[in-house]
Parts: C-alpha cells; sequence; structure tokens
C-alpha cells in the first residue's frame, strides 16, 4: 500500500511502539489520528513529530475498553481525513504478576487486561470496519507478543490475552477479507520505559540475558516494530498472520559453530 494521502488510527499511540509507528506513518505521507488514555503530554509530543513529517495529525482521547470511546475515535478520524485506510490496534495493558503467585492473580487483572488486550482490538475493528472497506480496501495491524507463543511474560492474564488476540487476528482476517486485510506482530523484549516500570531493578539484567540468547544479539526498539508494521501494511498478499519480531529470540540459542 502506498500511504502517501491515506490516513490512519493508532491506538496506545503516545509513546512507545505506537508512537514510533504513527511517526513512520507519518513520514510515509499518511496523515494520523493518535489516541491515548491518560498521558496528554506525550500524545502531543507524538503528534508534533508526525506534524513536523508534513502530515495531518490530530489527537483522540479514549480507553479502548470503552465501545463509544472506539466508535468516537473512528468518527473523529475519518471527520477530519475524509477516509481511513489503516488501523493499528496496539493499545495494551497488563500487571507484573510472578506466575508461580497464583493467588495474586485477582478478577479484576482478568477483567481488564481482556478488555483493553483483546474486546479493545475487535471494538476498534468493528468501528472501522465500513471505513476501512472503502476506497479500495485497508488494513488492520494487532499488537500481539510472543508471550502468546511461549507462555511467558508480564502475567499469565497478558499471556493469554495475547494469545486470543492471535486468535482474533486470524478470525477478523476471515471475516472481513477481501476488502480488509488483517494481520499482527508479536514482538519479544522492547527496550523503553514500559518495561523498565515493570521489571524494575531487574530491567537491565533481564535485558542483556534477552540479548545475549537471541540470534542477533540484540533486543528490539520501538521503531523495529514499527518497521514491521509498515511492512505488513504493505504486503498486499498477507492477512490472517503474526509476525514474530523478537531478534530470533524464540529461535535461539545460536549453535556453536554459527558463522563469527
Amino acid at each position: 500500500m502506498n500511504l502517501k494521502g491515506k490516513a490512519a488510527v493508532v491506538t496506545g499511540g503516545s509513546r512507545g511502539v505506537g508512537a514510533a509507528t504513527a511517526l513512520r506513518l507519518a513520514q510515509a505521507g499518511c496523515a494520523v489520528a493518535i489516541n491515548y488514555a491518560k498521558d496528554v503530554s506525550a500524545a502531543q509530543a507524538s503528534a508534533a513529530r508526525c506534524s513536523a513529517a508534513g502530515v495531518q495529525a490530530i489527537l483522540v482521547q479514549g480507553d479502548v475498553a470503552d465501545d463509544k470511546a472506539c466508535r468516537r475515535l473512528v468518527a473523529q478520524a475519518t471527520e477530519a481525513f475524509g477516509r481511513l485506510d489503516v488501523l493499528v490496534n496496539n493499545a495494551g495493558t497488563t500487571r507484573f504478576v510472578p506466575f508461580g503467585d497464583l493467588d495474586a492473580v485477582t478478577e479484576s487483572d482478568w477483567d481488564r487486561v481482556f478488555a483493553v488486550n483483546v474486546r479493545g482490538a475487535f471494538q476498534c475493528a468493528r468501528a472501522a470496519r465500513h471505513a476501512l472497506a472503502a476506497d479500495g480496501g485497508g488494513v488492520i495491524i494487532n499488537t500481539a507478543s510472543v508471550a502468546a507463543f511461549v507462555g511467558a511474560g508480564s502475567s499469565i492474564p497478558y499471556c493469554a490475552s495475547k494469545a486470543a488476540l492471535v486468535n482474533l487476528t486470524i478470525a477478523l482476517a476471515r471475516t472481513l477479507g477481501p476488502d480488509i486485510r488483517v494481520n499482527a506482530v508479536a514482538p519479544g523484549f522492547i527496550e523503553g520505559d514500559w518495561l523498565e516500570r515493570g521489571l524494575g531493578a531487574e530491567y537491565e539484567a533481564v535485558k542483556r540475558r534477552k540479548s545475549a540468547e537471541a540470534l542477533l544479539n540484540s533486543v528490539s526498539q520501538p521503531d523495529d516494530i514499527a518497521e514491521a508494521i509498515l511492512g505488513l501494511i504493505a504486503a498486499r498478499k498477507v492477512t490472517g498472520q503474526t509476525l514474530v519480531v523478537d531478534a530470533g529470540h524464540s529461535r535461539g540459542p545460536r549453535l556453536a559453530d554459527g558463522i563469527r
């Protein structure tokens, strides 16, 4: 897809992968609606970077767990841009809970994580389907996680929610094709404040270990995931797929006699 003159919605677009994706879209000539939940200053900074790339960028506050907020997000984007071609369901949440401490996982953890990570993606896709299907068809990209496949991450509810999102990606691809393609990315360890806050004092040690275990001897930056998202947007014959972006960590370890 040639993104020049197109329009996109990016949920959770104020920081991290969402902000990096919004900027990549803007640099490709795509107008961007940046959704955020709470941090207006970070969202404003993200929008300013997109505007500096020469495209129209708007902010829409809202919690994707709320269906009315999802519908308002799409309505404001289409009103501002006159079209919608790309939806990036990037908004996500978790609570870091040690896997062995099953009693620490609450009902509210399950409800909140699934409401944002799974139901929110569905609600945004539902709200956007008619706008995306116009003008030759559009694209939805969901931000999943390698946690969906390896069953390890910030918490058990988070892993389960990302597995559900991978399944939702397939179901939506079957439902919305041929007019709309639906794919997902599944990042591994991403450098940034989200994991810094969650891992606390263990952050640097975990980052070093993940890098050492990865086939590419590195971890990802938010822009690495954004690059993969734009690649899936451009891949016209790919739908219902989830692309793992983890520097080869899930395919490690490297062979002892590999190329040096």
